[in-house]
């Protein structure tokens, strides 16, 4: 394999883990954000734990399942545009081989290689497996490890599980004096760490990224807060 193909799978594979992690912080941020806005809103019209631990039960299950479900689409529509992606690559390699072989050369020049080096590495590479060197280069795709929708629906169940159970956890433990200064501190810490690794896994700016999440945490949990304490007000 040349250093630029071994680039290719090696880049991939790195993206690929990269873009897992960072799919398991936002929806662990996810988490936290949707079910702290409910149960503060929940505390702002009733102090009662029950009352309390239903909404953020019932929040957390059905924030996960969607999450899930909408992952699992998103995933497998993916996964369909990948499997037609390369049965039209499969088809095109068995009717117009040489054709291919130059689109082949063509890409490997393109990344730096001389024409002559790069017409010997797709000769060699598609001797060896045509496919598999179209999807890499030509797709960006490897064969043996396509997008698994059900990986997809349980990381994104997960991830948003654990996000939510801090602030469940932290609106029904303390006693009822403490439960809004406890819920309101552990949300927004934990909204700093996950804007802080986003932003490392991303290469971005830590400052803009954790002010950012922090900021949408303490407005969404604000605005709920103000709207249930005035249905509470209102008796409804």
């Amino acid at each position: 394999m040349t250093e630029a193909t071994h680039e290719e799978a090696h880049g991939g594979a790195l993206g690929s883990r990269l873009n897992w992690l960072r799919a398991a912080v936002l929806g662990a941020n996810d988490g936290v954000v949707s079910t702290a806005g409910l149960v503060v809103g929940v505390a702002g019209a009733t102090d009662d734990r029950g009352t309390l631990l239903t909404a953020g039960l019932a929040g957390l299950l059905a924030g996960s399942m969607s999450m899930a479900a909408g992952e699992y689409v998103s995933v497998s529509t993916q996964r369909d545009s990948e499997k037609a992606a390369l049965a039209q690559e499969k088809r095109e390699l068995r009717e117009q081989p040489e054709a291919e072989l130059a689109e082949l050369t063509d890409l490997l020049a393109g990344r730096g290689l001389s024409r002559d080096v790069a017409r010997e590495a797709a000769q060699q590479l598609t001797e060896r497996d045509a496919l598999r060197a179209h999807a890499r280069v030509e797709l960006g795709i490897d064969p043996d490890e396509l997008t698994n929708p059900w990986h997809a629906a349980w990381a994104s169940f997960v991830a948003f599980t654990v996000g939510a159970l801090l602030p469940l956890l932290a609106i029904v433990l303390p006693p009822a004096s403490w439960r809004l200064p406890v819920t309101v501190g552990s949300v927004l810490a934990a909204l700093a760490l996950t804007g802080l690794a986003s932003a490392r896994l991303g290469a971005a700016d830590v400052r803009p990224a954790v002010l950012r999440n922090v900021l949408g945490g303490a407005l969404a949990m604000t605005v709920t807060y103000a709207a249930g304490a005035l249905l509470g007000a209102a008796g409804v």
